[in-house]
């Protein structure tokens, strides 16, 4: 194992602004982030990825790789929450184990970001194809972590009436257009339409700012995170220890698939973080709808304060190393 690349993603100030966070609430400092700065920072994330995602798209083009790339990124989406509920149904009743699968199916921009942040700091170059995939395999474990419960109730499980109550056209319509997917697709769609033209007005913002905000908003990141780990006291050893082990487990086949499909190191990567991250915005804003008799401060501790610290620490860049040695 080489500690030089942990080494290095740990010395990456936003990682590094993410510990101070935690830390803040640890040493039981009065820091935080002011509201609505937090939203703020989230929203220019997903606006700025999102417009430099369709800049480079342009830039490269559009193939039958890349489309073989966006289908591997659904269907990853659309599988991930079913064996992850499965699994999580040997412990746990259907309806958390229907949240929790769907938070593990979904993704985390937050990772992604950090991700192609230690690939810009390596100068190992990604494809903007991969922000589509980030905004594809964002809402179809919504879909299929409620059609799950579905299918249990119709089996003959305890029938939840609120889900009942909840008609299909309102989940897709929480799914695919809520804040976080809207914004980063809309971004993406006039990075596409504006080209390098735009661009160039915009690059002074969405690019030379973002590194600055992101520190600012994984400092928010680690307040959050450790105020949630006192929440999973509780929980006990298998929840904690899925929210470990599944990562690792849908980083091996991410990286299986990205081999079988010819990505480069960069974006295997991505395709990898993608795969391995979990979901703690648009998600549980879904459950809390479509499956309230889920508990949200369980998924969403999960994904917030042990998956996402997990994979910006440790998981990148073994996930890299890993598909170094394979791709050499």
């Amino acid at each position: 194992m080489e500690f030089s690349l942990i080494l290095s993603n740990i010395l990456n100030p936003p990682v590094l602004f993410f510990f101070v966070g935690m830390a803040a609430i640890w040493l039981k400092s009065d820091l935080e982030i002011p509201q609505p700065l937090p939203k703020m920072f989230s929203l220019y994330l997903l606006f700025a990825i999102g417009f430099k995602g369709g800049h480079e798209i342009i830039k490269s083009g559009l193939s039958w790789d890349i489309g073989i790339t966006l289908l591997a990124a659904i269907a990853m989406a659309c599988l991930v929450p079913i064996y992850s509920f499965f699994i999580l149904r040997l412990k746990l009743d259907i309806y958390n184990a229907a949240a929790i699968a769907a938070t593990y199916g979904s993704i985390s921009a937050v990772t992604f970001i950090t991700a192609s942040a230690l690939l810009t700091k390596l100068e190992l170059g990604f494809g903007g194809h991969m922000v589509a995939a980030l905004a594809l395999m964002e809402s179809p474990a919504i879909v299929v972590g409620i059609f799950l419960v579905r299918l249990s109730v119709d089996a003959g499980e305890q029938k939840p009436d609120a889900v009942e109550a909840v008609p299909w056209t309102e989940i897709l319509r929480e799914a695919c257009l809520n804040g976080s997917v809207f914004l980063l697709v809309s971004s993406l769609i006039i990075g596409l339409l504006t080209g390098e033209n735009g661009w160039g007005k915009i690059k002074p913002f969405s690019d030379d700012l973002f590194y600055g905000i992101l520190c600012f908003f994984l400092l928010d990141m680690g307040l959050i995170a450790a105020r949630r780990i006192n929440d999973l006291k509780q929980a006990g050893p298998f929840v904690i220890g899925f929210s470990l082990l599944m990562p690792v487990l849908n980083a091996v086949i991410g990286i299986g698939l990205a081999k079988l499909l010819g990505m480069s190191v960069g974006n295997a990567l991505l395709f990898t973080v993608l795969c391995a991250s979990a979901s703690y915005i648009a998600v549980p804003a879904a459950m809390r709808m479509s499956v309230p008799e889920a508990n949200p401060s369980l998924y969403i501790s999960m994904a917030l304060a042990l998956t996402f610290p997990f994979n910006i620490i440790v998981g990148i860049p073994i996930y890299l190393q890993v598909i170094q040695r394979l791709w050499t």
